[in-house]
């Protein structure tokens, strides 16, 4: 009789599981639909994905990638920005005009590039800057107001360019370089130099100058090597009314490979404690 009973059992738990197996938990089943509904979903990004990789970028022309009219690419998909410094050397595609730079630049770098001209509105918007570089382009244009706003500027090169005049310059530069471009006296006012109190270190090597321009009392290095000056005077260093007048602050003058002989002029550098450098015979 116990065993009869015992079996009895054994069948109904038999059979309940059965049925427990054929219709799964209605929870379940959710938990599996949605599975499936992410899995689709997931499966659709990817293919999402795959087609865009499969497009040409939205900014490039027809021309393929080797269209040289891609001037509207953001400034720093062609040039390296890191925190406010932007990297624009030797660019391909040829960079012909200063770039748009983002907002605090502090550092712009934009050498051995084309860039020709310098216009009024190019640095208007960025006036954080304190150092610009352009050495090796091929400007010959510097509109006067072009470094108006910059009144945190300390280092500016314009070096290896076609300029034959310079423009205002910002009052609190430290460094300027103009070396080998195709600057003449009649390019560089006299007094274009007078306002830079902080002026430390100038360099106009390599023009084509056939007189000094006036020094500001801050400058410790000068090179004016390879120019046309013919002479200098007692005021070109030293102040002619003031035989006491000592001037300690320049450390270096290079006035080599111009035509001017220097040792016919020794009272113009009595108030120096160095000698310019050049012919003397």
């Amino acid at each position: 009789m116990r065993c009869l009973l015992f079996t009895c059992m054994l069948l109904l738990w038999l059979a309940a599981a059965s049925a427990s197996g054929s219709d799964p938990d209605p929870q379940l089943r959710q938990r599996s639909t949605s599975g499936r509904q992410m899995d689709g979903y997931l499966s659709r990004v990817l293919e999402l994905r795959r087609e865009k990789r499969s497009l040409p970028p939205a900014d490039e022309p027809d021309g393929g990638p080797d269209a040289s009219d891609r001037v509207d690419l953001p400034t720093c998909l062609k040039c390296v920005c890191l925190s406010r410094s932007v990297y624009c050397e030797d660019v391909s595609p040829d960079m012909t005009k200063v770039p748009p730079l983002p907002k605090e630049t502090s550092y712009l770098y934009a050498r051995f590039n084309k860039i020709r001209k310098i216009s009024r509105n190019d640095f208007g918007d960025t006036v954080t800057l304190k150092r610009i570089d352009l050495t090796g382009n091929m400007i010959s244009e510097i509109d006067d107001g072009a470094f108006s706003k910059l009144t945190l500027l300390e280092e500016l090169s314009l070096a290896e360019n076609k300029l034959v005049k310079l423009p205002t310059l910002p009052a609190k530069l430290t460094s300027f370089n103009a070396n080998s471009n195709l600057l003449k006296t009649k390019g560089v006012k006299a007094t274009i130099f007078t306002k830079l109190t902080n002026l430390a270190n100038l360099y106009l090597a390599d023009n084509q100058l056939d007189a000094v321009p006036h020094i500001p009392e801050s400058v410790r290095i000068l090179h004016l090597q390879n120019n046309n000056i013919t002479d200098v005077n007692k005021d070109t260093f030293c102040k002619s009314n003031d035989t006491y007048y000592l001037r300690l602050s320049l450390s270096e003058v290079r006035m080599d490979g111009n035509p001017v002989e220097l040792s016919k002029f020794p009272d113009s550098f009595t108030c120096m404690k160095i000698l310019p450098v050049g012919r003397y015979r």
